[in-house]
Formats: structure tokens, C-alpha cells, sequence
């Protein structure tokens, strides 16, 4: 038995959220990690086509783990089926002849040139591969004769593939659905730094009052923040509409105040939108980054995520490590997961402003409802953590290996 199991971890670039797994994974003695990445778009700097601006990120993408990155013979700077294409992924597998090839692959996805031709290529050489992906059968509407190619490949993919990896409850849902109850399948939660989130959170709180002051918030006054891309699938217009609503119906004693933090195509409408409405109680505050956020989370009285067609929606769990209620629509796919009715906070049927609307009422009514759901969501969520996805991987990679302990 070999002291340690090679893994192969094959994604598209870094990526903010995976960076901090990825050293976590990293420190396992039994395990020796080499990611292998696609395309350094991320790290270079790229124009993010859902939030319309240039992104910079200002947490580390590449520390504390192995990687390099393939040959490339295509690469647009983005994800898409075939917006990155390499090549060596074969060589990579079975060790080029020269050195150990690796015990498993991990692909991150499975609708790219790249993803599918690693897939075939261990499957030729014999090694066994896990599937991670954020699929969920909560998704755009999709024609007969699409749902019978979807149907057909997914048939075929689980000839490829020897195990999945679920983020949560409606992924779960999804393999079943495609691939059956009785494939081999492990769970490996969806999970963000939850320490960097919470230490970042509790420092915010000294410079509190600065932000009120830059964004011209009265003390005393509640918070609904939205932070996400402002594009259609996101919904935010929904979000503006539901407050405008609130506002009017006087239902508050204290008029709270909408702040939304992101950027993208629905900008301008949306200012648009919130002008007309006469409000004065609307900021908008364009792209932050991942260090900045915590200052706006710890602002908030509630966070809503009115989205629809949502795989997951990380930045719940961001949020939620900020000890902040959350209302959420039942199209976002950590619903099931992180939010119970009345508990965390609330679930409205997506498109339905005045549902949304109802929700903050309940929330904001009074004081000690936000502070009640935002205590329940901080404990929920400490318990979602990496260490949770470092056994489902594991559990994965002794099922298919044989060569670690679970």
C-alpha cells in the first residue's frame, strides 16, 4: 500500500472560493494534491462578463497547494464548452512514462471540452473519476427532445465516471434523477471559509459606523442588502420592487434602508427603476471585493437572494458566517441546506414580489426577529465547513482506491 493516494484535480482556473479547500486538502498526509488548472485568467485580471467590470481578486488564489497549469492551444479568458481547450491531460494521468501517473482524477464539471476529454482519458487509462458539479434539477425550462439528449448523456457519463461528489440536497437530487439512487455518490458540501468570513466579520464591526456614514445611513435605521451580478437571473428587480412595496405600506415603524453592492448589465435599469420610485433610501454601490464584503454583511439587518435558476448561491454562506437572517427564493439550490422557514430566515416563491415583500416585513418587524434568525444562521453554517468536505472526499476517494482509510 502506498503512503500516499495521487490526486489529480482538474478545473477550469482558480477560482476565489476553491482556493482556500484546496490548501485545506493539501495539509492530508495520506493525500498528495496537484491541481491542474485550464487557464490563469483569474489570476492575471479578466473582464467578469456577469458583473461587467474588471476583477482583480484580493485574496490569494494560488498559496499552500500544488498546481500548474496546461498547455493550452485555446484560451478566451472565460468558461464555456469550448472557450478553453488544452492539451496533456492524457500525459499528466499516466505519468508521462517517466514518473507515477495519479490514483484518481476530480474534475470540477462536466460540460467543457477539457472536463470530458479527462474523463476519457482516465477512463481509458484506468483510473478512476470523481464528478463535482452544481447541477440541480431547479433549472431553465428545457424543450422534450433536449431533456432526451441530456437523459442520453448522462447515461453515458455514468459509464465514465466512478463517483459524485454533492454540494448539497437538490445536487443529490439531480444524480439521482440522471444517474439512479444506487450510484456511487459522497457528499462534499458546498462550504467558503468560514473562519475568514467570520474573523473578517467581527473586525467590520469597529468601522460600522464609518461605512453608515460613507453610504449617508441613518443610525437605527434597518438594512436589507443585496450583493450578487446585477443581471436578469438574479432577480434584484424583484428585490427593488418587493421594498418599494414594503415602504409603502408603512408597515415598519422604521423605514429601512435597501443597499445593493454588485454590478452588471441591469445597473443602469435598475437606477433607472429606483429614481422613479421617488425613495431615498436606495444606495447602490457597485463590485466588491471578497475583503471588502464582510464591511457590508456586517451592515445588515437581513441579505435577501431573490434568484431564479440559482445552483447554490456561495454568498448565503458568506453572509450567514456574519450571524445576518437571510431570505432567500425556492430557486436558490442551498435553500434545503442553510434556510429553514422562520428559523434562519425566510423562502419566497421566486417572481413573487409581494411574498418577498411580506418576508422582510417579517423579518424587520421587530428588532429581535433579525437578531434571533441571524444567531441561528451563524450556528448553521459553522457546522457547513471544509472539514465536512475533506472527509466526503475521503470517503470518495477510499471507495474507489482502496488505498486511504475514509
Amino acid at each position: 500500500m502506498r503512503k500516499k493516494v495521487r490526486v489529480a484535480y482538474l478545473v477550469s482556473h482558480p477560482i476565489q472560493y476553491q482556493a482556500p479547500l484546496l490548501r485545506r486538502i493539501a495539509q492530508e498526509e495520506d493525500i498528495e494534491l496537484r491541481v491542474l488548472f485550464s487557464s490563469d485568467f483569474s489570476v492575471r485580471g479578466y473582464r467578469d462578463e456577469g458583473f461587467g467590470v474588471e476583477v482583480h481578486w484580493d485574496v490569494a488564489l494560488l498559496d499552500g497547494y500544488s498546481y500548474e497549469f496546461l498547455p493550452r492551444l485555446r484560451d478566451q479568458g472565460k468558461t464555456g464548452f469550448a472557450s478553453l481547450i488544452n492539451y496533456g491531460i492524457w500525459s499528466r494521468l499516466d505519468g508521462g512514462g517517466k514518473a507515477e501517473g495519479y490514483d484518481v482524477l476530480w474534475t470540477h464539471g462536466y460540460w467543457s471540452v477539457n472536463a470530458l476529454q479527462g474523463i476519457v482519458a482516465a477512463k481509458a487509462l484506468g483510473v478512476p473519476v470523481l464528478l463535482r458539479a452544481e447541477a440541480t434539477l431547479i433549472d431553465r425550462k428545457r424543450t422534450r427532445w433536449k431533456l432526451a439528449i441530456r437523459r442520453i448523456f448522462f447515461r453515458l457519463l455514468g459509464h465514465l465516471i466512478d463517483g459524485v461528489l454533492s454540494i448539497g440536497s437538490l445536487n443529490k437530487e439531480n444524480w439521482q434523477h440522471y444517474l439512479g439512487a444506487d450510484f456511487p455518490e459522497f457528499s462534499m458540501p458546498y462550504a467558503v471559509d468560514n473562519e475568514f468570513f467570520q474573523r473578517r466579520s467581527r473586525d467590520a464591526a469597529a468601522g460600522r459606523e464609518q461605512l453608515r456614514s460613507e453610504l449617508g445611513l441613518e443610525a437605527g435605521r434597518p438594512v436589507i442588502l443585496f450583493a450578487s451580478k446585477l443581471t436578469e437571473r438574479k432577480r434584484c428587480v424583484d428585490l427593488l420592487d418587493a421594498y418599494v412595496l414594503l415602504v409603502e405600506s408603512e408597515a415598519l415603524a422604521s423605514v429601512p434602508y435597501l443597499v445593493i453592492v454588485g454590478d452588471g448589465e441591469e445597473r443602469q435599469a435598475l437606477e433607472a427603476k429606483a429614481a422613479a420610485s421617488g425613495l431615498s433610501g436606495i444606495r447602490f454601490c457597485g463590485f466588491k471585493n471578497q475583503s471588502e464584503l464582510p464591511r457590508y454583511f456586517d451592515l445588515a439587518s437581513v441579505f435577501v437572494l431573490p434568484s431564479r435558476h440559482e445552483p447554490w448561491g456561495l454568498i448565503v454562506n458568506e453572509v450567514m458566517n456574519a450571524g445576518r437572517a437571510v431570505i432567500v427564493s425556492d430557486h436558490v439550490g442551498c435553500q434545503p441546506d442553510l434556510i429553514t422557514e422562520g428559523v434562519e430566515g425566510c423562502v419566497f416563491p421566486v417572481g413573487d414580489v409581494a411574498a418577498l415583500s411580506e418576508a422582510l416585513q417579517r423579518v424587520l418587524g421587530e428588532d429581535e426577529t433579525a437578531t434571533r434568525m441571524g444567531e441561528q444562521a451563524l450556528r448553521r453554517i459553522t457546522g457547513w465547513n471544509f472539514e465536512e468536505d475533506v472527509r466526503g472526499l475521503r470517503r470518495a476517494i477510499a471507495a474507489v482506491t482502496k488505498k486511504i482509510e475514509a
